[in-house]
């Protein structure tokens, strides 16, 4: 397994529940400071109806002021064409984002889509990424398990990536959206998809605490995993889940955890001042940090 680790740092899963409207100057502000920390991957900004997720309804502006410089990737989720259009047209995002799932309910409540028309969509935004010469990375919400008793399984993980690589989409991230996986279950998903794919670039953005992101990052480094989503301070969670947010792996356990293996991280300068502003913004803007 090569020893390569791509860490994407999710600013924007971390702010899109927070009830406060943190202000454009500030975001900026605070990727500026991930930038020159050395993050060269930043999952920033959606481009989705600000009634939904009001946060981030100034995404433009924000990728406007940080004009990020041109080894720094920019990841926006989109869930339709709509939202293609508009990250293209910024000319700062370099990878559409797009959550994909399995889960009729989930789909229902986050993006307001059956299965069929998610799958219709996907295709759209796949036909503008490529026209566009973009990257596009394909989520997998709810990818080990669902609380809502829809149906789930390996093999149906396994049947669905490999529908999404007959398309040709290259990076698939598993999304354990709620926080339901124990380290164990990363791994039993993991090292098959691993195993079976080991031509895509496949991620995991898990979800969970201070306390369980070490086991959950090592089951999934073990699988064969090279690209970890997580979010400063352990800030963030899905608001159209489950009414009660399980927070983004800490930034800051995962590269702990990956020390273990011998993994260093992907940064320049001491990541203090970064976790303090992420704890400023959550006791600032409505959320806790962990």
């Amino acid at each position: 397994m090569a020893d390569t680790v791509k860490i994407i740092e999710c600013p924007r899963d971390a702010w899109q529940g927070l009830k406060g409207q943190i202000p454009t100057e500030l975001k900026v502000k605070y990727l500026q400071e991930l930038v020159s920390a050395g993050f060269k991957h930043i999952d920033a900004v959606s481009f989705v109806s600000p009634r939904a997720v009001p946060q981030m309804a100034d995404s433009e502006e924000v990728l406007k002021e940080l004009d990020p410089p041109d080894d720094v990737e920019i990841i926006g989720i989109v869930v339709n064409e709509k939202g293609a259009d508009r990250a293209i047209a910024t000319e700062a995002v370099r990878t559409l984002g797009f959550p994909y799932s399995f889960s009729p309910t989930f789909l229902k409540n986050n993006q307001n889509q059956t299965l069929e028309e998610n799958a219709e969509v996907l295709e759209k935004v796949v036909e503008k990424q490529r026209s566009a010469d973009m990257d596009l990375v394909v989520y997998i919400s709810m990818a080990f398990g669902n609380p809502y008793g829809d149906l789930w399984s390996v093999d149906e993980v396994l049947e669905g990536i490999g529908i999404l690589a007959d398309d040709g989409i290259q990076q698939i991230s598993l999304a354990d959206t709620v926080g339901l996986a124990t380290p164990q279950q990363i791994a039993d998903l993991c090292g098959p998809i691993v195993e079976k794919f080991d031509y895509l670039e496949v991620g995991v953005h898990l979800h969970g605490t201070h306390t369980d992101a070490k086991e959950k990052v090592l089951a999934a480094y073990d699988a064969g995993i090279r690209r970890f989503d997580a979010a400063l301070g352990g800030l963030g969670g899905c608001p159209f889940a489950q009414n009660t947010l399980v927070g983004n792996l800490p930034t800051e356990a995962v590269f702990t955890a990956l020390k273990e293996r011998k993994v260093e991280p992907p940064v320049r300068k001491p990541i203090d001042t970064l976790l303090q502003m992420s704890s400023d913004f959550a006791l600032r803007f409505g959320g806790s940090p962990q």
